[in-house]
C-alpha cells in the first residue's frame, strides 16, 4: 500500500487499582484489582471465540473468509484495504485501544480509585479480560442480560449500576451466588417497594447468600433514578435492614446527570453522594459489615472522572474503609464528537489524552454533483444519536494515498447512505479529487452506540493489517 506523508499516523487519527483507607484490607478482597487468575480465566473463555466460523453473520468481513475460524482468518494477517474486507467495515485501532487502557490503569492508581468499567459500552469480552489485565477491580453492567453475558466469560466481580426488580432475574441471580461463592454482584435500590419486591423475589428462590446493595443517590428532580433526598435514602436503608435477602454495602450515582452539569455543580451533588454515606454509617446502617469489609461509594462515567478524582480523596475516615469505585466505559474506543469535546483531560491535560480508536471506513459510490458525494454506510452502521459522523481520511482507490478528509462534512444519513458535503475549493487544495471508489474514514461519536453495531470488529494496527476480531453480544 501506498502511503501519503504522515499516513501511518493519520489511519487513525485526525488534523487499577486499589482504592480504600490506608491499613485496610476486605474480607472480599474488594480494594485489590481482578488477580491474574480472574483476568486469565475471563481471556481464556473469550479466547474460545477464535473458534467462531467467519459467514454472512458479520458485516465486512472477506467473503473469501467463509468457513475458516475467526483465528484462522486472524492468523492470516490481511489488509484492510487489501485483503478482501468489504465496506462498510468497522476498525479498532490496536494502537490507540492499548493507550486507553494504559492510560486509565494509570490514572485510576494515581488517584487511588478502585475501577470497574462500564462493560455496556462494548459488550466484548476479550476487551473485558484486557481490561482485567490493566487492574480493574470489575466490571460494571446496566442490565441483567448483560450480567449473563459477563458470567458466561467468567467474570466475578459485578458492579450492576441499575435497579432490579424482575423475579426471574433476580432467582438466576440468586442461584449464581449461591453456586460460586466467589461470585460478587452489587445491585442499586433507590425505592422502599423496590426492596420489597426484590425481597420478596429472593425469597421465593430461597436464595442462601444476601445480595449486595447501594442506595442510589439522584442527581437531581429532573435527572433519572435514584432518590431524591436524603430522608428517602434513609427509608430505603431502614428498608434494607429490614430485609434478611438484601445486604446494604454502600451508595452510589451517576453525576452526569446532574441539570445543567459543571464543575461547580457535579463536585456539589458528589459531596451530597459522600455526606450520604457519611450519614447513613452514622446511623448505624454499616454495622453489620465485617471488619474487614467495606463502604462502596460509587460513581463516575466518562465526563466527570477528574470531579469523581477531587472529591473522592475528601472522603472522611467512616467505620469502615472506602471503597472510592469508578465506572467509566467510553474510554476504551474514546469518539471523535462528544467524549472527544467531553473527556475531563481537556481539563487535566497534564494527565494525559484518550486517542481516537475507531475508524468506520466506507465507499464512495455516487459523485452526483461537484458539491454532493455518497457513501455507503449509514444509519445502520454508524452511530448518530449524539452527533454525525465526522469526515477524517480518504484514501485513493487509484493509488493507494491516504490523505486528510479536508473540507468534507456529513450533512445527513439515510439508512444505508451517509450523505458527503464537499466545501467549494477543498479538492484543489488538497489537490485530489473525492471519485468514486475512493474509502472514506468516519470519525464517530458515541462508542455504545457503535460497538453495537457491529458483531465482530476488526483490530488493525496503524499500517492496515488485522491482528484480531473483537466479539461483541449485544
Amino acid at each position: 500500500m501506498t502511503v501519503a506523508h504522515g499516513a501511518i499516523q493519520l489511519l487513525w487519527e485526525a488534523p487499577l487499582a486499589a482504592a480504600h483507607s490506608a491499613g485496610h484490607s476486605a474480607a472480599h478482597s474488594t480494594e485489590k484489582p481482578a488477580d491474574d487468575g480472574d483476568a486469565q480465566r475471563v481471556a481464556r473463555l473469550a479466547g474460545a471465540l477464535a473458534d467462531t466460523r467467519v459467514d454472512h453473520r458479520f458485516k465486512g468481513l472477506p467473503p473469501n473468509a467463509d468457513g475458516l475460524t475467526v483465528g484462522e482468518l486472524a492468523a492470516e494477517r490481511r489488509s484492510l484495504f487489501s485483503g478482501g474486507f468489504t465496506t462498510p467495515v468497522l476498525a479498532l485501532s490496536a494502537e490507540a485501544l492499548e493507550h486507553n487502557l494504559a492510560l486509565m490503569e494509570t490514572y485510576a492508581e494515581r488517584h487511588e480509585l478502585a475501577f470497574a468499567p462500564h462493560g455496556k459500552t462494548t459488550m466484548a469480552p476479550e476487551l473485558f479480560a484486557r481490561q482485567l489485565e490493566r487492574g480493574a477491580w470489575g466490571i460494571t453492567a446496566a442490565v441483567p442480560h448483560q450480567v449473563r453475558v459477563y458470567r458466561a466469560f467468567g467474570v466475578q466481580r459485578i458492579f450492576l449500576a441499575n435497579e432490579v426488580v424482575d423475579a426471574a432475574a433476580l432467582a438466576w441471580l440468586a442461584a449464581e451466588l449461591d453456586a460460586d461463592p466467589d461470585f460478587r454482584c452489587v445491585l442499586y435500590v433507590d425505592s422502599v417497594r423496590g426492596v420489597e419486591l426484590m425481597d420478596a423475589a429472593l425469597r421465593e428462590a430461597a436464595a442462601r447468600r444476601p445480595v449486595e446493595v447501594v442506595i442510589e443517590l439522584g442527581a437531581g428532580e429532573v435527572a433519572r433514578t435514584g432518590v431524591r433526598t436524603e430522608a428517602e435514602g434513609a427509608a430505603v436503608a431502614a428498608a434494607v435492614a429490614a430485609a434478611p435477602t438484601l445486604r446494604l454495602v454502600g451508595v452510589a450515582g451517576y453525576e452526569a446527570q446532574v441539570p445543567q452539569a459543571d464543575g461547580e455543580r457535579v463536585r456539589a451533588w458528589l459531596r451530597r453522594l459522600v455526606a450520604l454515606a457519611a450519614d447513613l454509617d452514622k446511623a448505624g446502617h454499616f454495622a453489620e459489615l465485617g471488619e474487614r469489609d467495606e463502604i462502596v461509594v460509587s460513581a463516575g462515567g466518562s465526563e466527570w472522572f477528574d470531579a469523581v478524582a477531587d472529591v473522592f480523596a475528601e472522603i472522611p475516615t467512616l467505620s469502615r474503609p472506602v471503597f472510592k469505585l469508578l465506572r467509566s466505559g467510553a474510554y476504551i474506543s474514546h469518539d471523535d464528537g462528544h467524549y472527544e469535546e467531553r473527556t475531563p483531560f481537556n481539563r487535566v491535560p497534564e494527565e494525559g489524552a484518550l486517542h481516537p480508536a475507531f475508524r468506520l471506513w466506507a465507499q464512495v459510490i455516487s459523485r452526483p454533483t461537484a458539491e454532493q458525494a455518497f457513501v455507503n454506510a449509514g444509519k445502520r452502521d454508524v452511530a448518530y444519536d449524539l452527533h454525525l459522523p465526522a469526515p477524517r481520511l480518504v484514501r485513493s482507490a487509484r493509488t493507494g494515498e491516504v490523505r486528510p478528509a479536508t473540507g468534507i462534512t456529513v450533512s445527513g444519513l439515510s439508512d444505508q447512505h451517509a450523505w458527503l458535503r464537499i466545501e467549494e475549493g477543498a479538492e484543489e487544495a488538497a489537490g485530489a479529487e473525492l471519485e468514486v471508489g475512493d474509502w472514506v474514514a468516519l470519525g464517530l461519536s458515541h462508542p455504545c452506540t457503535t460497538f453495537e453495531k457491529w458483531p465482530l470488529i476488526p483490530l488493525v494496527e496503524a499500517d492496515g493489517t488485522v491482528t484480531d476480531y473483537i466479539r461483541t453480544f449485544f
